[in-house]
């Protein structure tokens, strides 16, 4: 199989970044702590927004957008419900 996304370039450390970040901020949901989760996970979907845009990706456009959106609800309903 050949790989088709680029390596070593900027996309590709933002990727990994990402990457790294979501799997931070899955350790923090398992945990539930609440409301660095949110913000971690919302850092990380940035990120992969930001390579989607770089490599010009519709699907990962969309994705990671409806998904920084659900986060940043979950953001502002943990500080207005205080």
């Amino acid at each position: 199989m050949k790989k088709k996304t680029p390596t070593h370039d900027l996309s590709w450390y933002i990727k990994w970044l990402a990457t790294f970040t979501i799997i931070v901020g899955a350790v923090f949901n398992s945990f539930e702590i609440v409301p660095y989760n949110l913000f971690i996970m919302a850092s990380g979907v940035l990120l992969w927004l930001l390579v989607g845009l770089l490599w010009f990706d519709r699907a990962l456009i969309v994705l990671n957008t409806a998904i920084l959106v659900i986060y940043f609800s979950g953001i502002i309903m943990h500080f207005s419900y205080r």
